[in-house]
């Protein structure tokens, strides 16, 4: 069976890598487009834009006049936009892919009523590269975290609006469920001045936004004596589109229910 897609954010970059991945996708087709109202590429062909050539998929500036002809829909945009197609995908019974990072608590509540009695997978990160580095910092931290200080580094292009990245966040929170903490408690987000000396409970965050960066992360177990470093570099959004497109796919065949990225990869 065929999953029929859609994807939101369509001229974005990631809208246009997420285009190209279902063209390629085995048991995926791309049946709808969205893009803002105003924007001026509405009434473009989908294929064309992101530069496949034409497939006949016409970009359209509301969800509501495509909710019939997609099963699944792929966002990846800005918590404002996807809380509004959370509500109409629950309304219509549509599956959803989210990997829209940096809500509000109340936009997250307002999300999770919404998508109740639907089937959603939400991740941080659709690579299936990190979500086997997921796995290996659960163990990392079982194994070691007691015993070492453990700071996380990511790195993203000049254009990613929220740090840390929701990325690097979940790597915190792996780490701290793994050593029964609490993240919002111990994770330490900048250091400046006479901090005084690390304390060995802390997760540090360090965040670099430049250039063209797709995303680099490393979580670090530094002990005396010895460092063990879990590192996840991306060289092209399509790591993502090819995960997300993925989970699509998968998602259309499970039962209503929240999945991420774990459930898609039989990880958990």
């Amino acid at each position: 069976m065929t999953t029929r897609i859609a994807v939101t954010g369509a001229g974005g970059r990631m809208g246009k890598t997420l285009i190209e991945a279902v063209s390629i996708a085995e048991g995926a087709e791309l049946t709808a487009a969205i893009e803002r109202p105003d924007s001026s590429l509405v009434g473009t062909d989908a294929g064309e834009l992101a530069g496949i050539g034409k497939n006949g998929v016409t970009v359209v500036g509301d969800i509501r006049a495509v909710v019939d002809q997609f099963d699944v829909l792929i966002d990846f945009t800005a918590p404002v936009a996807t809380v509004v197609n959370a509500q109409i995908c629950g309304a219509a019974g549509k599956g959803m892919v989210v990997g829209t990072t940096g809500f509000s608590p109340e936009q997250k509540q307002t999300f999770d009523v919404a998508v109740a009695s639907i089937g959603v997978c939400m991740a941080s990160n659709f690579s299936t590269g990190v979500n086997v580095c997921f796995k290996l910092l659960d163990l990392a931290a079982r194994a070691m975290g007691n015993d070492v200080d453990i700071e996380v580094y990511e790195a993203h292009h000049r254009h990613k609006v929220d740090a840390p990245s929701g990325t690097a966040l979940s790597m915190g929170e792996v780490v701290a469920n793994a050593l029964d903490r609490d993240l919002n408690k111990v994770a330490v987000y900048g250091r400046e001045g006479q901090t005084g000396a690390r304390e060995r409970e802390t997760i540090g965050f360090a965040t670099v936004r430049g250039g063209d960066i797709v995303g680099d992360h490393t979580v670090s177990f530094l002990a005396d004596g010895e460092r063990v470093e879990i590192t996840h570099k991306a060289s092209s959004r399509m790591s993502f589109g090819r995960g997300a497109v993925r989970a699509a796919v998968w998602l259309s065949s499970e039962a209503s229910g929240r999945y991420d990225m774990q459930d898609v990869l039989g990880l958990k």
